[in-house]
């Protein structure tokens, strides 16, 4: 006889679910990355910029998976630029560690002109560093912040969304 086993939800995690339906289908978006020689310092620990880099690396792998790629962007004049972005290391990576990345929607406007995304770095499934970026989209011709066109608010619905995602004003 099978076994079945039954996860209850928290009120939190209810409450979530029931604002953001869409997160019941809503796959989770991981990159792996792999740790080259050319990534460590001379303690032979990851150099701190490249956590940055991969988090920029996962973004980008991010909108291209949906076809939000340098030539849309492009043709659309309009980029993203961040306004922060703040890592919090846990655990050193080491050469030969297996990493990947993650990325979730931590807050956004409605309109998704100005938002928070965060990214989980893992080695091995252990959690060894949060890279927290806050951003937002520019007219490339108007060289100002602006609401986004509808292809990109498209892909930002289907960005994973963060278990406390709360949207701003």
């Amino acid at each position: 006889m099978a076994k079945i086993q039954v996860e209850l939800l928290t009120e939190s995690t209810f409450n979530h679910l029931i604002s953001f339906p869409n997160q019941l289908f809503m796959e989770s978006f991981i990159l792996p990355v792999q740790v080259r020689w050319s990534d460590m310092d001379p303690n032979f620990h990851l150099r701190h910029s490249v956590y940055y880099d991969w988090g920029a690396l996962c973004r980008i792998e991010f909108l291209y998976k949906y076809e939000l790629t340098a030539e849309v962007m492009t043709q659309l004049h309009f980029g993203p630029i961040l306004f922060r972005e703040e890592c919090v290391f846990k655990k050193e990576i080491r050469l030969g560690d297996k990493v990947i990345v993650n990325l979730e929607l931590l807050k956004s406007r409605k309109d998704y002109s100005r938002w928070t995304i965060q990214h989980t770095i893992m080695k091995n499934d252990i959690i060894s560093a949060i890279l927290t970026v806050d951003g937002a989209w520019l007219d490339t011709i108007k060289r100002k912040l602006a609401i986004p066109p509808q292809q990109v608010v498209h892909v930002f619905e289907k960005m994973p969304m963060g278990e406390n995602f709360q949207w701003v004003n």
